[in-house]
């Protein structure tokens, strides 16, 4: 039976068989029966590579972090998790480096600096996730909006619907304000130049 560890680009936990194809924590999620009980334990929210070094892990072990899965790493990116710094150092110093250029900021911010602002632009409000409001064609590819009752990527200047399965269909970019999933230090970040990993079908951006 397949696990409640598959992140959404809300952020939310879901049970679906599809594995996705990164992976991270938010520290101990589940109790020692294997059962969900907190969304996070910990402010670093971390997005990894599915193999490193060889290592290997089982799954949801006693009183051990738990681990989680995202269909990409623009969907990490919206749920509110970064690049790990070991296993995608390089990823983690792109990613640090935009985040300064695009902050302005006088020199990088450390590793959990970047993670208390992230805390505060994820979170919950009465049960929902937070949001904020911007136009389509001022979004870099990359980022996620609530829109449709639906999760959708903004990539080729097209709009297309997660699933737990991958994207399906697309759609034109809507006109207007919309819903800006993605936290905005690191929409900010992508501005600047940092480059996700979306697995999009192949294709899929061809006007």
């Amino acid at each position: 039976m397949p696990h409640r560890n598959r992140v959404n680009p809300a952020g939310d936990l879901i049970t679906t068989p599809y594995r996705g194809t990164m992976y991270g924590n938010r520290g101990v999620l589940h109790n020692d029966d294997l059962v969900i009980v907190r969304r996070h334990q910990v402010r670093r929210w971390l997005v990894c590579v599915l193999e490193f070094r060889g290592r290997r892990r089982k799954i949801l072990q006693p009183r051990r972090y738990t681990e989680l899965f995202f269909h990409d790493e623009a969907v990490a990116l919206a749920a509110g998790h970064r690049p790990c710094a070991e296993c995608r150092h390089g990823d983690y110093q792109a990613f640090r480096a935009a985040w300064t250029t695009g902050l302005g900021l006088p020199q990088p911010p450390s590793a959990d600096s970047m993670d208390l602002v992230l805390h505060s632009e994820r979170g919950l409000v009465d049960g929902v996730r937070m949001t904020h409001k911007a136009l389509p064609e001022e979004l870099p590819d990359g980022v996620f909006i609530r829109w449709r009752n639906g999760y959708w990527l903004v990539h080729g200047r097209k709009l297309h619907r997660w699933t737990p399965a991958g994207y399906a269909e697309r759609e034109d970019l809507v006109g207007g304000p919309v819903d800006v999933l993605t936290p905005l230090s690191t929409v900010v970040a992508l501005q600047a130049g940092y480059r996700p990993i979306a697995d999009l079908p192949e294709g899929a951006t061809a006007g």
